[in-house]
């Protein structure tokens, strides 16, 4: 498997909410419950960097296989230094050992963009995330029990944390 990871473009903003927007059925990888638009995903697009936010598209094979982002954390300046990783692939690519590698690559990419602390924001009921960010020695940093309602069930959100040294 030869993987790349190439900085997003405007013009793949499409293909990015197309793979987010595949996961929202499952209820198992985010909070929104009904598709999302690109329009209104374009401030979200714009806050990411090259510097120390990044989005990033991930290629296979030299197709198309998903996206990978470091989002802030709570919006403040002294949060800076702490960064939320948002993996999401492609149907057909999912557990096939890719995650492995952006998380590795997330790993990897934090310190020299200034980022000392990695977060994963994870479902309770999403098992095989918080299986692979345990294998990365993620520990957990928050629980907030039954704060999200997904067609009449609630869910907890776990925060998983990694201090990069």
């Amino acid at each position: 498997m030869n993987v790349e990871f190439k900085y997003a473009q405007e013009s793949d903003l499409k293909k990015i909410i197309d793979t987010y927007n595949s996961t929202i059925p499952s209820r198992l990888v985010t909070a929104d419950l009904e598709p999302v638009s690109v329009e209104s995903k374009l401030d979200w697009f714009n806050s990411h960097n090259k510097v120390n936010r990044p989005l990033w598209i991930v290629e296979v094979d030299n197709l198309y296989a998903g996206w990978m982002s470091f989002n802030s954390f709570y919006g403040r300046p002294a949060y800076n230094i702490t960064a939320e990783v948002s993996i999401y692939l492609e149907e057909n690519i999912r557990g096939k050992g890719l995650g492995n590698i952006c998380l590795q690559k997330a790993i990897d990419e934090a310190k020299p963009r200034g980022i000392k602390n990695v977060l994963g924001f994870i479902f309770g009921h999403n098992e095989p995330s918080l299986k692979l960010f345990y294998k990365y020695k993620f520990e957990k940093w928050a629980h907030f029990p039954k704060v999200a309602n997904m067609d009449g069930i609630e869910r907890d959100l776990i925060i998983l944390g990694l201090r990069i040294s």
